[in-house]
């Protein structure tokens, strides 16, 4: 059992990636292999609407993104955590979520694998974050545990906050023991990002 956290904060060491280490940390003590992925540092860019990835189950961009989908493929639970920049998550974040576009492909899914989200503001756009994150989770077919969630202006602040730390100590706990009722989407309902209505006639 795998439990894999993608940190889409451009610092390395600040209070998103902390959360995401303290969550990391419970699900160690629950019996999990972790891996925490960070975007800090690497070079990469947003989907380019090639589509090439719906043939292939796999992103034509080679860059330092492209193994990061390797490791969500293999993960049975996944923890996104992100700052929030302009009321909103990440840049670096939504390219993650947007190349993830190439898991619409047969075998190659995120369908089934246990989600959580931490999310960090200095004020607003914080709700608007964990929605885009829960709408992203449903398309994927993931099974949502639960958000950690602050308000934090000093980079390293959180780490003072013992409820807080807790708190995501225990959601790494929790993804561990929904991983392991192993939970299974119906595989007929899998396949594509949604329903949508396109105006035909009955």
């Amino acid at each position: 059992m795998k439990i894999l956290a993608i940190s889409g904060s451009p610092r390395k060491n600040g209070n998103t990636v902390l959360l995401l280490e303290r969550a990391l940390e419970g699900a160690r003590e629950a019996g999990a292999e972790t891996e925490l992925f960070s975007v800090a540092g690497k070079d990469f860019k947003g989907c380019d609407a090639c589509w090439a990835c719906m043939k292939t189950g796999v992103c034509h961009i080679k860059d330092d993104l492209a193994p990061l989908y390797d490791l969500m493929a293999e993960a049975d639970g996944l923890i996104f955590g992100t700052p929030i920049y302009f009321w909103g998550m990440t840049s670096q974040m939504k390219a993650v979520i947007d190349r993830s576009i190439a898991f619409n492909h047969g075998e190659r899914t995120l369908a089934s694998k246990v989600a959580g989200a931490v999310v960090v503001a200095g004020s607003l756009g914080l709700v608007d974050a964990l929605k885009d994150l829960a709408w992203f989770f449903v398309q994927r077919r993931m099974l949502p545990a639960n958000t950690v969630c602050a308000y934090a202006r000093d980079p390293r602040a959180t780490g003072e906050w013992k409820g807080l730390l807790n708190d995501a100590y225990d959601l790494g706990r929790q993804m561990t023991a929904l991983v392991k009722m192993g939970f299974r989407y119906p595989a007929e309902f899998i396949k594509g990002p949604g329903a949508f209505g396109v105006g035909e006639r009955m």
